[in-house]
């Protein structure tokens, strides 16, 4: 079975996750994370699950989606709505091909909102892509259990009918995770304002672009070692320029 996660943001319907627990299970998958639900455990969770009890048994529950995606290697957000956050957009049988390749070699996690607002900009930008469900655009309205049961249907539908994955040879260094990519960042960020890069303007556009073009490189950890000395003597060099100045 894939390495991947299915992991709840928010959630308000406590049976909204018994639904849920119920649509991975049926496709072959076990592995649900709660990012602050607003109830559970609750006996509605229980009572549409339906049976599927060894999912609810092993959901493991955090306070952030940080927390939530921290060793993944990919996380694709799932979201109804365009937003300020320019990612790339795939079709659920797009995500599935990403998701089996990524998970050769690593972590993923498939990432839904909360039933009223869906995955706000802060969530959107720790994923690499965003999966949109191309329903009628004149009635849309697929509720939280239905879009895990959509991306849990392609994911063993691509598992079921690709053939297995040649033999890359000799692994090289793993890629990086969720965890050393905000690690990364947060450094960049600070390099970025040492250096003084921004020169008063505000950082935010430029900022998210850098997101996209990472994530989008899909870095190992090698890279991400390589790229933060680079980022250290920069930070070295302005703080010298600082002194001498």
């Amino acid at each position: 079975m894939l390495a991947v996660r299915f992991v709840l943001v928010r959630t308000s319907h406590p049976g909204n996750i018994g639904a849920a627990a119920r649509a991975i299970r049926t496709m072959g998958y076990t592995r649900l994370v709660l990012v602050a639900p607003h109830k559970y455990p609750h006996p509605e969770a229980s009572a549409m699950a339906a049976g599927a009890d060894n999912v609810l048994d092993s959901i493991v529950v955090v306070p952030t989606l940080v927390d939530a995606i921290a060793d993944c290697r990919l996380v694709l957000g799932c979201t109804a709505r365009r937003r300020g956050v320019s990612l790339p957009e795939i079709t659920p049988r797009d995500a599935a091909v990403q998701v089996r390749e990524a998970a050769a070699s690593g972590e993923v996690a498939i990432v839904f909102g909360n039933e009223r607002t869906g995955l706000e900009n802060e969530e959107l930008i720790r994923c690499h892509a965003a999966v949109h469900i191309p329903a009628d655009p004149s009635y849309s309205s697929l509720n939280l259990a239905q879009a895990v049961q959509v991306l849990a249907y392609e994911l063993r539908l691509a598992q079921l009918e690709a053939r297995p994955l040649a033999d890359a040879g000799p692994k090289s260094d793993p890629p990086a995770t969720a965890e050393q990519m905000e690690y990364f960042f947060g450094h960049l960020f600070g390099m970025l304002d040492d250096i003084d890069f921004h020169k008063g303007r505000s950082p935010v556009t430029i900022e998210q672009r850098l997101r996209k073009l990472f994530l989008h490189a899909n870095l190992d950890q090698r890279e991400v070692r390589i790229l933060r000395g680079i980022f250290d003597d920069a930070q070295r060099m302005a703080r010298l320029a600082k002194d001498r100045g």
